[in-house]
């Protein structure tokens, strides 16, 4: 089961992108340093299809896409609930933020969203944004090919 606190419009998540980010709690992972603790706790509502739907339908066409940031407690849920969603929205893309190192096995049951960001967060490996990061975002295609765009993050010259 998946269950939502808050959402945001964010711009920093995927390029080029205006993301209905939404924030889900029951994090498994419990990395250290982690800046959302509160999203480890079983707390927010139960997160549906119809919630989904709704959420985004607030924004309209100000947003080109929806992401799920975590679910790592139920990642079938999550890739059921995006590749539902992309069916009713084909216009938006999706994305998913996991804190996990591999996708899981049930991946391949699911058309992939548009992103998949995966790495558990690592203080001393700095965020997207450092060339030194775990952590990576892959852009998925529709033929089932995917392409590592983690250096989008990256700005020449300057020191994060």
């Amino acid at each position: 089961m998946l269950k939502y606190v808050n959402h945001d419009i964010v711009f920093q998540e995927f390029p080029d992108e205006v993301t209905l980010a939404v924030n889900l709690s029951r994090c498994p992972n419990a990395c250290p340093g982690c800046h959302s603790q509160y999203l480890w706790e079983d707390v927010g509502e139960t997160l549906s299809l119809e919630r989904l739907n709704a959420i985004a339908e607030k924004y309209g066409k100000t947003i080109t896409c929806v992401s799920l940031m975590g679910g790592d407690n139920d990642p079938e849920s999550v890739l059921l609930i995006l590749s539902s969603f992309r069916e009713a929205h084909p216009y938006l893309k999706t994305g998913w933020y996991s804190g996990h190192a591999d996708l899981p096995r049930c991946f391949v049951n699911y058309p992939a969203p548009d992103y998949v960001k995966l790495g558990p967060w690592r203080e001393e490996c700095g965020p997207l944004s450092s060339p030194t990061t775990n952590q990576r975002l892959y852009h998925y295609f529709s033929d089932g090919s995917f392409e590592d765009i983690t250096n989008k993050f990256w700005v020449k010259g300057l020191k994060l």
